[in-house]
């Protein structure tokens, strides 16, 4: 039975960024991919010296997808719930993986309230969705196989008819190669790559 190819994840393309105004106050939504915590932060820290004069920077993340996700959010500073909450629960319905986000704003002098500050840090984040690039996140697998070079140029043909990316080749005493494939081509190069060579060769995963 053939498998299943992962559905494609959407992430941010790049990072990008938007801006709204509420009663004066500037709210300025930074986003950007991040494939783990320390991206995550990496990116957070850069935008809090980037905005350093800043009222507020509230950061919120999501890495993974589905039910394998890490989220993160805080009010820095401002009341307890009124914003990296709302923040992330925008993210978190957007449906994109591997993203992080900081929200700044810029106090324009009148208090917005706890259901004003809600209303504009969801608001920022959604501005900033709306015009975001977005590119998807598909899953692969690296394979490693050992060959002669009698085996070299056919085994390239049915690496390349299954869309593989050579990420190493090594020429000594036999072939290594190290070739990434999407994860829904692994089983069918395998299955190629057995009638080839009548099960002499495997690629390792």
């Amino acid at each position: 039975m053939p498998s299943e190819t992962p559905a494609p994840r959407l992430i941010p393309a790049h990072p990008h960024r938007a801006e709204i105004t509420v009663v004066n106050s500037r709210f300025i939504a930074s986003l950007a991919p991040a494939f783990n915590v320390e991206e995550a932060r990496a990116f957070i820290a850069q935008i809090k010296g980037e905005f350093a004069d800043a009222t507020h920077n509230v950061p919120v993340f999501v890495i993974g997808h589905g039910q394998s996700i890490i989220e993160h959010c805080h009010d820095d500073g401002e009341p307890s719930g009124t914003a990296g909450r709302p923040a992330l629960a925008v993210l978190r319905g957007s449906g994109l993986g591997d993203v992080v986000a900081v929200v700044t704003r810029y106090f324009g002098g009148t208090q917005l309230g706890k259901g004003g500050l809600v209303r504009a840090y969801g608001d920022a984040i959604r501005a900033g969705l709306e015009t975001l690039p977005r590119a998807e996140k598909i899953a692969t697998q690296t394979v490693m196989l050992s060959l002669a070079y009698a085996w070299y140029e056919q085994v390239r043909r049915v690496i390349d008819a299954h869309h593989g990316q050579m990420l190493d080749e090594d020429f000594a005493g036999d072939i290594t190669l190290t070739v990434r494939f999407r994860m829904g081509e692994v089983a069918g190069f395998q299955t190629a790559l057995t009638e080839l060579t009548h099960g002499t060769l495997r690629g390792e995963v």
